[in-house]
C-alpha cells in the first residue's frame, strides 16, 4: 500500500465515524508514525508502506477512531505558535483560550513596559493546565512577573515541562494547590498582588459531561467539570481574587458563552466593575473581564 491509498483509506475510515478533521489528522498520524513533515509525505505520496509502517498507523488510527483525540496520539498541541506537550493530565490548548491570552496582554500592555511604580507586572494564571496561557504570556511579554497554579500534580508537571522547553530557567513560578490556596503561606498581600489574574476554569455542568464528544470526554473531568451549574469554580475564583489582585487589576474567565449574564451578576455581587465580555474568532462571547477600580 502506498501512502497516498493508506491516507485515503484511513481518511475514509476516520470520516464515515464523524471526525470532522478526518484528512488533516490521517496526516499529521501518519507522518508522525514515518517521521518526517507533512509536506514531505505528500511529496512521497506514491512510495509504498513497509508492514512495520502500516501496522504503526492502523494502530494510532484505531486510537483516533476509539475517541483519543490526535493531540493526545501525537503527544503534542500548537497554541500560538508555540509547540506544547499534552497528555491525558491536561486539557487539549483550544483556539478559543487565544481570546483569553489576547485580552490580558492588552491589558498589560504592549512590549515591555512595566507597570506602574516601575515594577513588572505580575500575572497569576490559575488552573493553568498545560501552562499554555502562562507560557504563551511570558513568551509573547517576557518583562511579566507570571505565577501559575493547578489543583493537579500531574498537571502542573506538564506545565513545567512545557515552561522549561519553552522559555528560559524559572521564567515561571509554579504552585500545586486548590486555587488561591496553592499560594505560599509566605505571599504578602498588597505587597505582591496581581495586575491581572486570567483562568480557563472548569465550567461544564456535571450533568453535560456525558453529552460531550467522546474526545473530550477523555479529557481530564478535574479541568471540565464546574459542578451542578458549571459555575462551582468560577464562584470560588470571583469570591477570593479581590484579595489578591492591585488596585485597578483585572479579573479575566473563560466560559462557555451561555454563562456570561450569570458570571456578569456574581463579578457585580463582589465589587468588580467596568464589565465586559470578549468574542473568540467564531463570534462567541468566551471571555468576560471584571476590574477593581
Amino acid at each position: 500500500m502506498t501512502i497516498r491509498e493508506a491516507l485515503v483509506e484511513s481518511g475514509s475510515a476516520l470520516n464515515a465515524a464523524g471526525i470532522e478533521s478526518s484528512a488533516l489528522d490521517a496526516s499529521l498520524l501518519l507522518a508522525e508514525v514515518l517521521n518526517i513533515s507533512r509536506s514531505a509525505l505528500f511529496a512521497a505520496g506514491s512510495d509504498p508502506l513497509s508492514e512495520e509502517a502500516l501496522a504503526a498507523f492502523h494502530g494510532v488510527i484505531a486510537r483516533r477512531l476509539d475517541g483519543e483525540c490526535a493531540a493526545y496520539i501525537l503527544g503534542r498541541k500548537e497554541f500560538r505558535g508555540l509547540e506544547f506537550l499534552v497528555n491525558p493530565s491536561v486539557l487539549v490548548p483550544r483556539p478559543d483560550t487565544e481570546t483569553l491570552v489576547e485580552v490580558a496582554l492588552e491589558r498589560l500592555g504592549a512590549g515591555n513596559t512595566a507597570a506602574a511604580g516601575g515594577e513588572p507586572p505580575c500575572v497569576l494564571d490559575l488552573c493553568t493546565g498545560s501552562g499554555a496561557v502562562a507560557v504563551s504570556l511570558k513568551h509573547e511579554k517576557p518583562d511579566l512577573t507570571v505565577w501559575a497554579a493547578d489543583i493537579c500534580a500531574e498537571a502542573l508537571q506538564t506545565a513545567k515541562t512545557n515552561a522549561a522547553r519553552l522559555l528560559p530557567p524559572e521564567s515561571i513560578q509554579f504552585y500545586c494547590g486548590n486555587l488561591f490556596r496553592a499560594l505560599p503561606s509566605s505571599f504578602s498581600v498588597p505587597r505582591l498582588s496581581f495586575h491581572v489574574i486570567v483562568s480557563n476554569p472548569p465550567y461544564i455542568p456535571s450533568a453535560e459531561i456525558e453529552t460531550l464528544s467522546r474526545e473530550v470526554q477523555k479529557e481530564p473531568r478535574l479541568a471540565l467539570d464546574g459542578g451542578n451549574d458549571g459555575l462551582e469554580i468560577i464562584k470560588k475564583i470571583i469570591a477570593g481574587a479581590p484579595e489578591y489582585l492591585h488596585p485597578g487589576g483585572s479579573l479575566l474567565l473563560e466560559a462557555d458563552p451561555g454563562q456570561m449574564k450569570n458570571i456578569a451578576g456574581l463579578l457585580e455581587e463582589n465589587g468588580f466593575k467596568g464589565i465586559k465580555t470578549y468574542r473568540d474568532l467564531p463570534g462567541r462571547q468566551r471571555v468576560i473581564e471584571g476590574a477593581l477600580l
